[in-house]
């Protein structure tokens, strides 16, 4: 399998599903979403993630976003799909399950709730990484899933599993992050999930994000990202002052919710998420829409 890595470096967005009042899948908003996010420049869109609200989606609508977006982006931008799970087996299924044509890779999950062992962690990811017919991003976030992939374990399946390209670290562990970034081969990357330390774990030697900001700010989030990686990090540090504030808010009342509401202010989409989620209270809104205002000037 020969695998371009580049195409995932820089900006990638984990984008939102919208839904209409209904419930139903928005998918003129999801379209609309799409070439605002394209045009702004981002490096590659990821379905069916945490912000795509992905574990209240059923396998039909999966695969129904999966197709839309890969007509809708048009080859403008490569696609990564979320595919991952607390049952190895299940998530095997869904990969045989799941179609690839148009899709450049995908973005598993750490194994959550169950808290497996390392040596659990590992042989689930490299029997995905068998299964899957596309490069695979690891993704690591113990805040939502009360595990987390070792440095050790990543590097581990990095050697033995030549589709595993890349993790999206959100651990917040900087020591976890800096062992990989030290110790990795040439062919993977080290992706930020979490958007307020994008900056630092770039200017650490990362490779760019997937982020939740850069639904709204594409172009804003995806200058930053470049100028960090092209090693101007004065005028990628200004962009990240003028976004830190908006990024934080995004994420006072849970997320996707925050990101759900900055772009319903921007006449993208309706305010709508699927139970268990709810909207963000009134205040946390009225603080989102006064950060827009001062990105917006």
């Amino acid at each position: 399998m020969k695998m371009d890595i580049n195409k995932f470096k820089g900006t990638g967005v984990a984008i939102i599903t919208p839904f209409k009042k209904s419930g139903a899948i928005d998918f003129e908003s999801f379209e609309k979403i799409i070439n605002h996010i394209i045009s702004g420049g981002v490096g590659f869109i990821v379905v069916l993630g945490t912000t795509g609200e992905a574990s209240t989606l059923s396998k039909q609508e999966k695969k129904a976003l999966i197709e839309f977006a890969v007509r809708a982006i048009d080859q403008r931008a490569p696609l990564v799909v979320g595919v991952g799970g607390n049952n190895t087996s299940d998530v095997v299924l869904t990969l045989h399950g799941t179609p690839f044509r148009g899709v450049d890779g995908i973005l598993s999950v750490c194994p959550y709730y169950s808290k497996p062992q390392q040596e659990g962690i590992y042989q689930h990811f490299k029997i995905i990484s068998e299964a899957s017919p596309v490069p695979v991003i690891l993704y690591t976030v113990p805040g939502r899933t009360s595990s987390n992939i070792a440095a050790a374990t990543t590097l581990r399946l990095v050697r033995d599993c030549k589709n595993i390209i890349g993790i999206k670290e959100a651990s917040g562990n900087f020591d976890q992050i800096y062992q990989v970034i030290k110790n990795r081969p040439e062919n993977f990357l080290v992706l930020s999930g979490d958007d307020a330390l994008t900056l630092p774990i770039i200017a650490a030697g990362g490779d760019g994000v997937i982020s939740v900001t850069a639904n709204a700010y594409p172009g804003e989030f995806s200058e930053m990202v470049s100028r960090a990686l092209a090693g101007d990090l004065i005028r990628a540090r200004e962009l990240h002052y003028d976004l830190i504030d908006f990024t934080n808010s995004l994420f006072l009342d849970g997320s996707p919710a925050g990101i759900k509401s900055a772009l319903e202010i921007k006449g993208l989409c309706g305010n709508y998420l699927r139970l268990p989620l709810v909207p963000v209270n009134k205040e946390v809104r009225a603080h989102i829409e006064k950060q827009m205002k001062t990105l917006d000037k």
